[in-house]
């Protein structure tokens, strides 16, 4: 059922947001704007896209209609009433001026026609190549075993070879780049010193990879018979063919791989969905053919082969993003957590050529009423200790068992589930170390099963699986245990893509600031580039800001995990007295910031925090 007090054709009523987001993104199509779009996850945004779009698709595409029938009526009528308007406004002109002016204005329209027709046509033949497109991708997953074979066997000739030599020679001297050899095990051989990474990829290969679509089909021929048994070129004496043979399986070993037994099990149950080796190769080898002061070469040497890895680090989005700006009438960049948003524009939209004119901001509350969220920066623990998690601070004992107070006092009275945020793993597993050896885990589990984020990836929904059966079980057995406290990582497979809606994350607790490591490659390299080629605001070098946004940025995700709901309702609390600064306090969500409260004692955030979870389990349900 549409709603009835908006023009967008919404499935249902819409709140106020939603509308106010359409209407947002409305103006931002009409009006050729580029446009920043935040709105919190679980409020709707993806229809809200869906609907405002299709509404103003729609409104353009009737208005081109009726400009186009007017013109089809011919341009007499148009012609007329500049003829009119002509002798009424210069009678005194000849008629040759007047005749000029009406030809004039008769070539126009027709002209104007012509180009709407032609907009037209454009329009309708890039929809029907995304459309072949996605077909033709739909078709090769299914074609024929004869197909992929014809590939492997009558197509590897002539000049189809030449280019699969190139590759082959292209991919061994990556692999020496990496100081390793051809032809070995990648898991048993150490990395030497590596030769010389040169620039050995030309055009003529990469026309070759999109004509061909030699990696899809690779992909597919291996997806099909993956455990089959088959060895097409098994019984071939050529010694070109045994080398082509080769190709797949010496791709094969560009990936991690276990090598006893036990890991071999775990990796076979824990066996990731992932992308063609061969796309990964030519996906590389593109990126190199970007301007040299736009990217870097990452090589990380490791001790084993298998773990080492080549990466290239695009340091300027901007050079590409310039293209989409010049060729879209509009763009729209929406997101559940945009903030900070400072060096979103400056790298990307203002280097791209984007004027601030042009910039549509738009930024949305909650759909939650503001009493139902309770942000707390907590400065200090029950014992006065300052929350302070830097890494001078945060290994010692004191700040470690406050932390752990902290916890305690916050599952005596949350019922339901707390997920608590480390800025790292490393630190996660020091952390929870010590407060084994020192009888704290043993409290907490004495009010809250406690779950911790798993290292596979498979294993994430049968922990939430049990995170969340052990909730339900808790509330309404009435057992000594209140619910359930999850231990997770900032970044890691629990905080983003997530929802911890209703009792699954009643409160959110972020132990310290999850800064990014400024020790790696890549970072360094980033902040380098960014320090030479952006310019300083507030007298802060822009790599300095990057880190800040980075860390800020890393929190908004996983704050943003509780609340999906209207009638939701959590606690967040931040464990650091450095969230307090009115400099990070502006970088957290505008719904987010309006509510938090400060706390430089534990005391009266104790006391806000119970009575806040007091009142929400007096009222009655929505």
């Amino acid at each position: 059922m549409e709603s009835k007090s908006s023009r967008f054709p919404f499935p249902f009523q819409p709140y106020h947001i939603q509308e106010s987001f359409m209407e947002a993104l409305y103006t931002a199509l009409d009006q050729g704007k580029v446009g920043i779009f935040e709105s919190p996850t679980g409020t709707g945004k993806s229809l809200s896209l869906i609907c405002g779009s299709l509404t103003w698709l729609r409104n353009y595409e009737e208005q081109k209609k009726l400009e186009a029938a007017k013109l089809q009526d011919g341009p007499e009528k148009k012609c007329d009433a500049v003829k009119e308007e002509n002798s009424t406004s210069q009678t005194s002109e000849p008629d040759w001026v007047s005749e000029f002016v009406q030809k004039k204005a008769e070539r126009d329209i027709v002209n104007k026609l012509k180009d709407e027709e032609l907009k037209r046509k454009k329009r309708e033949e890039r929809l029907e190549v995304i459309r072949h497109n996605a077909q033709l991708r739909y078709a090769m997953k299914r074609k024929a075993s004869e197909e992929d074979e014809a590939l492997l066997k009558s197509r590897l000739k002539a000049k189809n070879l030449m280019y699969i030599k190139q590759i082959l020679f292209v991919l061994e001297g990556l692999v020496r780049t990496l100081g390793g050899k051809v032809g070995q095990n990648p898991n048993a051989q150490s990395c030497q010193l590596g030769s010389e990474l040169l620039t050995i990829f030309n055009l003529k290969v990469q026309k070759y990879f999109e004509k061909s679509m030699i990696s899809q089909k690779l992909f597919g021929f291996v997806e099909k018979y993956e455990g089959s048994g088959v060895n097409i070129h098994s019984g071939s004496k050529n010694k070109e063919n045994r080398r082509i043979e080769g190709l797949g399986r010496f791709l094969q070993t560009l990936q991690n791989k276990p090598t006893d037994a036990s890991d071999q099990q775990m990796a076979v149950e824990d066996k990731p969905i992932m992308a063609s080796p061969m796309m990964l190769v030519e996906s590389f080898l593109f990126a190199l053919t970007n301007a040299n002061k736009d990217g870097r070469v990452m090589i990380q040497r490791q001790a084993c082969l298998s773990q080492s890895s080549l990466k290239f680090l695009l340091l300027n989005a901007a050079v590409h993003f310039a293209q989409i700006i010049q060729e879209c009438r509009a763009v729209i960049i929406a997101g559940g957590t945009m903030q900070p948003i400072a060096d979103f524009k400056e790298q990307l939209l203002f280097s791209a050529g984007v004027t601030e004119d042009r910039i549509l901001e738009f930024s949305c509350g909650h759909v939650i009423p503001p009493e139902n969220i309770l942000p707390i920066v907590l400065c200090a623990g029950p014992s006065g200790q300052q929350l302070e998690f830097t890494f001078q601070t945060r290994d010692t004992p004191q700040m470690m068992e406050e932390t752990g107070r902290v916890l305690s006092n916050l599952c005596n009275i949350v019922q339901g589930g707390v997920v608590c945020f480390f800025p790292s793993y490393e630190y996660e597993k020091r952390i929870l170390g010590h407060w084994e050896s020192t009888g704290v885990l043993q409290r907490l589990e004495s009010k809250k099963k406690i779950f911790q984020e798993p290292k596979k990836a498979s294993q994430v929904e049968q922990v939430l699986s049990n995170y969340s059966k052990c909730i339900q079980r808790c509330s309404n057995a009435g057992s000594g245990q209140t619910g359930a406290l999850l231990f997770s990582v900032v970044g890691g497979k629990m905080s983003e893509g997530i929802n911890f809606s209703d009792d699954l994350g009643r409160c959110i607790v972020m132990v310290g600031m999850p800064y990014p490591n400024i020790k790696s490659p890549e970072l360094q390299e980033k902040m380098a580039y960014l320090d030479k080629n952006m310019p300083h605001v507030g007298g802060k070098s822009p790599g300095k800001a990057l880190i800040e946004n980075l860390c800020m940025k890393a929190v908004n995700q996983s704050i943003g995990r509780a609340i999906r709901h209207r009638g939701d309702y959590a606690c967040i609390v931040l464990c650091d007295h450095r969230y307090a600064r009115s400099g990070t306090l502006q970088k957290l969500p505008e719904w987010i910031r309006s509510s938090t409260h400060t706390h430089t004692t534990f005391g009266p955030a104790f006391a806000s925090i119970r009575r806040f979870f007091l009142e929400k389990r007096q009222r009655p349900p929505l």
